[in-house]
């Protein structure tokens, strides 16, 4: 993690201001964790920006059916699931991501998500950062979110939270 001089440096006195003010947010960045098929990572992702953090959700420009082309060019190599999770492509997407799970001070989950989404965030929790999650109200209802910093049930929630000081 760089030193605040660096993070001034890089991204202005007003967006390290604002981090500080966060209140009981004091992290400065946070990876966006969620779906490639969910079309509001990206307006979360804004969301949080003009909030002043530093977000990550560069992830989600691979598109919606990423991990289905990654998929089908394995099996035309005639690659099993085993063999493909230790191709290139495989290694790099994953140290791709953790890189940046590794950089970032915290994690936002955004529901729906699947099983990678959750491993990340259990991950990133793992490392002791703050996590959170922004439920979309599910008819199942999962007690082990508790393991999360806060779970939000909305959108305002969460940025209010984000907002407060």
């Amino acid at each position: 993690m760089s030193s605040s001089t660096d993070f001034i440096r890089d991204h202005g006195i007003d967006h390290y201001e604002r981090c500080l003010k966060m209140g009981r947010f004091t992290r400065r960045s946070i990876y966006v964790i969620g779906s490639l098929r969910n079309p509001d990572i990206p307006s979360i992702g804004n969301d949080l920006r003009g909030l002043g953090l530093d977000v990550f959700d560069d992830w989600h420009g691979a598109g919606p059916e990423a991990d289905d082309y990654w998929k089908e060019y394995e099996i035309q190599r005639g690659r099993d699931y085993s063999r493909a999770l230790s191709g290139y492509a495989a290694t790099h997407v994953f140290e791709f991501d953790k890189f940046h799970l590794d950089r970032c001070d915290a994690a936002l989950l955004v529901l729906p998500a699947g099983r990678s989404g959750h491993l990340e965030l259990g991950y990133v929790a793992g490392s002791g950062k703050p996590t959170f999650i922004l439920s979309d109200d599910p008819e199942r209802w999962d007690v082990m979110y508790k393991f999360a910093t806060k779970v939000f049930f909305s959108k305002e929630e969460m940025i209010g939270y984000f907002t407060e000081a």
